[in-house]
């Protein structure tokens, strides 16, 4: 179906992004163009002036405006930024169209699929524009099973324990 790479990082434990993180330094350290789009994530500023410190080897792109998680907005913000998060997959569509990287991480788009501000079939053709050997990886929380399915390697990552 898809002709790139595609890595999945789930669950509901912590360290999802930073386990795609470091994939996308490991990847950036062997002189790869590495692209990260964030999806769902509130304003966490000193992850996102760690990450963008790394640039050029790695870029950063948010297409959110608003400082909150997505879940904590009010319906009207909701709308609004499900119209940005949109604009956000159709450049990533548009990345992989071009082979602007050889490493794209989709952070926090399984919520996408989740909170139903795309569908599966959007994925599919998403996925459809990767280059064979472009990598590609999604973090998020809750895994569909044709994305498990697409998939050449899935993490799923959860808490054991935590303290406090």
């Amino acid at each position: 179906m898809h002709r790139g790479k595609l890595q999945v990082y789930f669950g509901s434990g912590k360290g999802k992004t930073t386990a795609a993180l470091g994939q996308a330094i490991k990847e950036a350290s062997k002189k790869k163009s590495v692209f990260i789009i964030q999806f769902l994530k509130g304003r966490q500023p000193e992850e996102l002036s760690f990450i963008q410190r790394l640039e050029p080897e790695i870029k950063l792109f948010r297409f959110q405006r608003r400082e909150a998680a997505f879940e904590d907005l009010s319906p009207e913000d909701r709308e609004e930024e499900v119209m940005n998060m949109k604009s956000g997959l159709g450049f990533a569509k548009k990345v992989l169209a071009t082979g602007e990287c050889d490493v794209l991480v989709l952070d926090e788009i399984l919520g996408l699929v989740e909170y139903q501000i795309v569908g599966i079939e959007d994925i599919r053709a998403l996925l459809e524009e990767a280059p064979e050997d472009t990598e590609i990886i999604f973090t998020g929380i809750k895994l569909c099973s044709e994305i498990m399915e697409w998939a050449d390697g899935v993490y799923q990552i959860s808490t054991l324990k935590e303290s406090i």
